[in-house]
């Protein structure tokens, strides 16, 4: 069997990594122009921020699931490449229609949903990609330096973001970004793989492909618990994060350069839990760090309501919570998402990303709406506490399963048929995570 080639010469992957630290540089451009355009420029309400966000998230709800089908039976490099392309184009409608003096907040709630549409069909894909680019031994390694790369854009574009709004107006950094995905497509051009069309005999019906996705991942006694804790959570801080630039830009009266470096300062901890989740795993279990992580993360999203508590420390508290919660979701990610695709045969990989985002990235829209209700009739603030104790409550679908007690997760599908109950295939799940021979106690 011959040694893959180490990932730094791997000229495949340093393209596609290349491509895509570079549009993650500008997404974070875009994450900061489009609430600061909104909010400052356009004067938008409580509400209207709701449905802006809802627009983002919606079409994970919408075509989630079908994308997954339809991915599995086109080249998933292809798909980026025109993802990236549409997204380009779109974004850079928007300076066009402000320099012009038409720009209105409809406008950016389609060009949000029409970002999210393309969006959904670039990381289905990107998800589902580096098993086929890579052997399944680098496949965590390659996470991790993709997860890497994102926080380094998360510490450093934020505030270059909010250093550019100092001089420039925030729908020209929507052009910046849309230059970047320009150069990601380019990137991923260069990129050469061995992934073949599936056999078209070997296909169903568009409905009964999206059925194995959705029985695959609820019929596995881990991943439907990583979906609902993951669902669950994404409902609850959206609540939060979607009122997020309300709060900061409105009611604490911070300026969009503040609001950029807070977001810089804090996403440290995204990278500091990039690199640092291989030793954490190694020394808490594999398992036992998804279940953990969940928990410190409910806790750390409580500095943003207690940021209106205590104007005068806003400033700390907010970049604590952001460094803490950057640090645990990407220990919570880079575990579980290494775990689903080490799990998933190849052929199911775009339906299995696919039926997940449906649910975790399928609830954001509804919540995001949600929360302009909220926001506009409670209050900022006291929503945010909702969102809060909701965080809490959502870590206990894997907090209370064995996936507290695994020292290392599984690497291959345990067989159901094999078993008689689910507790059964609970069982022999935790065995092949327990193949080291070693048991682990929860750290609570």
């Amino acid at each position: 069997m011959s040694t893959p080639t180490p990932l730094l010469r791997n000229r495949n992957f340093l393209w596609f990594w290349t491509g895509e630290g570079i549009s993650q540089l500008g997404a974070q451009f875009t994450n900061l122009a489009l609430p600061v355009l909104a909010v400052t420029l356009l004067h938008a309400t409580e509400w209207q921020v709701g449905v802006l966000g809802a627009a983002q998230t919606a079409a994970f709800l919408v075509v989630g699931l079908p994308a997954g089908a339809w991915i599995d039976r086109m080249l998933k490099r292809r798909v980026m490449i025109l993802a990236d392309l549409v997204r380009a184009v779109t974004l850079a409608l928007v300076p066009l229609l402000w320099f012009t003096g038409t720009l209105e907040i409809w406008h950016l709630y389609v060009v949000g949903a029409v970002v999210g549409v393309a969006t959904v069909f670039f990381d289905v894909s990107y998800q589902s990609y580096i098993p086929v680019l890579l052997p399944g031994e680098q496949v965590g390694s390659a996470n991790s330096k993709l997860e890497s790369t994102a926080q380094i854009a998360h510490i450093g574009g934020p505030g270059l973001a909010g250093a550019l709004l100092t001089v420039v107006s925030a729908p020209v950094l929507l052009l910046a970004d849309g230059l970047s995905y320009l150069v990601s497509a380019f990137a991923l051009w260069r990129v050469r793989d061995t992934e073949q069309l599936s056999d078209p005999k070997e296909r169903q019906s568009l409905p009964k492909e999206i059925a194995e996705g959705l029985r695959f991942v609820f019929g596995h006694p881990l991943l439907w618990r990583i979906t609902a804790t993951t669902g669950t959570s994404n409902f609850f801080s959206t609540l939060i994060f979607t009122l997020e630039s309300i709060l900061i830009l409105r009611i604490l009266g911070l300026s969009p350069a503040t609001f950029g470096i807070i977001l810089g300062v804090g996403s440290v901890g995204g990278l500091l839990g990039a690199l640092a989740t291989p030793w954490i795993q190694r020394r808490i279990g594999e398992g036992t760090s998804i279940s953990l992580s969940a928990v410190a993360m409910a806790a750390g999203v409580l500095a943003m309501p207690l940021s209106a508590t205590f104007p005068g420390a806003a400033i700390p508290i907010l970049i604590a919570g952001t460094f803490v919660v950057s640090f645990l979701v990407l220990v919570y990610n880079i575990t579980q998402v290494t775990m689903r695709q080490r799990l998933t045969p190849p052929r199911l990989l775009g339906r299995m990303n696919a039926s997940i985002r449906f649910v975790v990235w399928g609830v954001m829209p509804l919540s995001a709406l949600l929360a302009g209700v909220l926001g506009g009739a409670i209050g900022v603030v006291p929503t945010m506490w909702i969102g809060v104790a909701g965080g809490f409550l959502s870590c206990a679908f894997v907090l209370f399963s064995p996936l507290t007690t695994m020292r290392t997760l599984p690497t291959e599908l345990v067989e159901a048929q094999s078993v008689e109950s689910p507790s059964d295939i609970a069982e022999e799940t935790a065995a092949v995570g327990d193949a080291d021979g070693s048991t682990r106690e929860p750290l609570l």
